[in-house]
């Protein structure tokens, strides 16, 4: 999983790992830079700014493709998308020119902004939290569809597409928001996207989708939330992509992007 539940609150582990991150440097600086509080504020405070900008920016313009569509989607500060290498950039570039008059703090501060980074690199890649799948492969459940007809998960595989499972409600309001991105990619070639709504009663999931127009193959009711309990999904939506012969490759906690639902499919 990437994300972990805090009571209502789900919280990527990439942003929990560069909270943490960003913590340790601020202790670190404000103790050891030798320089008063008044520049350290300014300094530390631009640098979050600025990191977040860059690392923004650099993230939209390799995944220009995905996101010039609707350029506004670049300003969703909120959903995933950071490239780590351009934060540093911006950072390194801000600390420069903001302690560019106290030399040894200067140098000190991009020594400890690039110790920070490096932290969260490594942490985020061995992901000591969560760094493994709750499933291995599409898990031996028969569901039935809106229409009432029994659909086996395991029995997919034999379409040979990629198998995207999508965990929703239509109480949630980022579930809603993702649904044209999955319903576009079910209409691609080699892919297959199972919707399966967590816990509702029949009425309330056809009227969504008849309102809003939306169709899918693969529309099922999980009433028991069965998929929630094997997924151990800390919460709504969950998203599962598996290959052809349906392994599991990912799991995404939370909103999925255009940028990443593309880079699924292309990978």
């Amino acid at each position: 999983m990437n994300a972990i539940a805090l009571g209502p609150l789900l919280i990527s582990l990439p942003r929990l790992y560069a909270i943490s991150c960003a913590l340790l440097l601020l202790l670190a600086s404000r103790y050891l830079l030798g320089v008063s509080a008044r520049q350290h504020g300014r300094w530390f405070n631009g640098l979050l700014l600025v990191w977040l900008l860059g690392a923004r920016a650099t993230y939209v313009a390799l995944n220009w493709e995905s996101f010039s569509a609707d350029p506004v989607d670049a300003l969703k500060l909120w959903q995933p998308g950071y490239h780590g290498l351009g934060g540093l950039l911006a950072g390194l570039l801000w600390t420069a020119w903001s302690l560019r008059r106290h030399l040894l703090s200067m140098i000190g501060a991009l020594a400890m902004l690039v110790g920070a980074s490096s932290l969260w690199l490594v942490v985020v890649t061995l992901a000591p939290i969560g760094n493994q799948f709750s499933v291995e492969a599409l898990p031996d459940v028969t569901l039935e569809d809106v229409d009432g007809n029994p659909v086996h998960l395991p029995s997919l595989t034999e379409s040979g597409d990629l198998i995207i499972v999508n965990l929703w409600a239509t109480w949630c309001p980022p579930c809603l928001r993702e649904m044209p991105l999955l319903e576009e990619a079910d209409q691609r070639d080699g892919v297959s996207v199972v919707i399966a709504n967590q816990g509702e009663d029949l009425l309330p999931i056809v009227r969504y989708l008849d309102e809003q127009g939306l169709t899918f193959r693969y529309a099922l009711r999980d009433p028991s939330q069965t998929l929630t309990a094997q997924f151990q999904a800390p919460g709504l939506p969950t998203t599962v992509l598996f290959d052809r012969q349906g392994n599991t490759l990912d799991v995404h906690v939370g909103e999925l992007t255009s940028a990443q639902l593309a880079g699924w499919l292309e990978d």
